[in-house]
């Protein structure tokens, strides 16, 4: 008998042994991302194959929402174009873990908030007076990582509906599950920090009274928990929206209340994220010089990352590509374009390709400042390169940019920049239909 492939394996520990389990599974997850996507008994032979074709740009992300891991990691070769994933480590070889099979049948993380099938028969179900352990909240933190790492590939628009389900999940076990009160306080500690999370997908997918609320909910965990870790988080990203909203005034307190909190932690990255918050705020707020001494501080935090304490998990996307970025954005503010466009090519090239929403916001973003600064040629082929990213990209705030790009195009008199213009605006029609 030849060995199992890394996919066939994947596939058993998931319950879909035969082709039509496995097409019910894709089908199910494809209407739950939106993506108008079939595919045929054929894929799935030739991709238990031990040399599997590179699936396509769609169907890659399907299977990164099925299995909540990068596909790589399957056995596949290497995304297609746009398609930007996480490096999460799930199947290495064939030898997986038992108690990682078992939390895949057991549902707990992002396949189970799905809604996917798996096998009854070897499924250890957690029921109401289920007794939970420290194992149970391991894999359910899985859950929460992986939903960063499918966010930070394609956006929070599709996501935010894995991250609805996987809070629901945490707050069905918290309710209805027996367990000791140190367990407890972790289950409470992760319905904060998903809460929170849900809070950022529908920032990021632009419903705004929804961020609020569900920041609102994971403050009041942080709160009652007495966490400052999770209350700086919260306060971080309140900071961030309230600038995005027109509110710098309310950005800057925000921004500096998390500041104050984060100060023993002694972490710089840390520190220079919400330094990097406050610079914007004081931007926002025509405060120029004040920004730039922030923003100052903030590169200075991040030189000297190697003498302080690691930074949390969550902040790990913040580095030099995100300070470019900030950069970018202060010169854009004061109307120094020239000096926007060299930073904001910077945080393009610094930026890590498995953030893929981000590189598809900052290209938009060098776009915008290059037609201010009158290349308009140059603009319009960024605008257009960046609809290769928008393929695998569902946000909001990324849609929005697009339309500004769009419309600035359009106002020009330049072929090209009416040509592109007609690309972005023809690509945005042809996604709403």
């Amino acid at each position: 008998m030849s060995e199992l492939t890394q996919f066939e394996s994947a596939c058993i520990a998931m319950g879909w042994k035969r082709p039509a389990q496995f097409l019910q599974a894709f089908e199910s997850t494809a209407r739950m991302l939106g993506e108008p996507v079939t595919i045929t008994d054929r894929h799935f032979r030739r991709w238990r194959a031990s040399a599997p074709p590179n699936p396509k740009g769609r169907n890659w992300r399907i299977l990164h929402a099925m299995f909540g891991v990068d596909p790589r990691e399957l056995g596949f070769p290497g995304p297609p174009p746009s398609a930007y994933v996480s490096n999460a480590a799930l199947f290495t070889q064939e030898g997986t873990s038992v108690d990682r099979r078992a939390f895949l049948q057991d549902s707990i993380g992002v396949a189970a908030a799905a809604g996917l099938p798996t096998p009854p028969a070897r499924t250890a179900t957690l029921t109401p007076g289920s007794a939970i352990g420290t194992a149970h909240v391991v894999e359910l933190r899985e859950g929460l990582r992986s939903l960063y790492h499918l966010d930070d590939a394609y956006g929070g628009g599709d996501v935010r509906r894995l991250a609805r389900r996987h809070l629901s999940r945490v707050q069905r076990v918290i309710n209805t599950a027996q367990y000791p009160e140190t367990i407890g306080r972790q289950l409470q500690l992760l319905a904060g920090e998903t809460a929170e999370h849900c809070g950022w997908l529908h920032y990021d997918a632009d419903q705004q009274d929804e961020a609020r609320r569900y920041w609102g909910e994971a403050l009041t965990v942080a709160t009652v928990l007495e966490d400052s870790s999770l209350a700086i988080l919260v306060l971080a990203s309140m900071s961030m929206q309230a600038s995005y909203e027109g509110r710098p005034r309310e950005g800057l307190n925000l921004a500096r209340a998390a500041q104050y909190r984060a100060a023993r932690y002694g972490s710089p990255v840390l520190q220079s994220l919400l330094a990097s918050r406050e610079a914007r705020a004081l931007s926002l707020m025509q405060d120029a010089t004040a920004a730039r001494r922030q923003l100052a501080v903030s590169i200075r935090l991040v030189e000297d990352s190697e003498r302080g304490r690691p930074s949390p998990e969550w902040a790990a996307f913040h580095g030099q590509a995100e300070l470019d970025y900030a950069q970018g954005l202060l010169y854009t503010e004061t109307g120094h374009h020239g000096a926007a466009v060299q930073f904001l090519g910077a945080a393009l090239a610094h930026q890590d390709r498995t953030y893929g929403r981000n590189r598809a916001l900052y290209r938009l973003t060098l776009a915008r400042s290059l037609v201010h600064a009158g290349e308009v040629d140059e603009a319009a082929k960024h605008a257009v390169e960046s609809l290769e990213h928008l393929d695998e990209v569902e946000s909001g705030r990324v849609t929005r940019r697009l339309g500004e790009v769009a419309t600035l195009l359009r106002n020009v008199g330049a072929v090209s920049a009416r040509d592109a213009a007609d690309q972005l605006t023809g690509y945005t029609e042809s996604r709403a239909a």
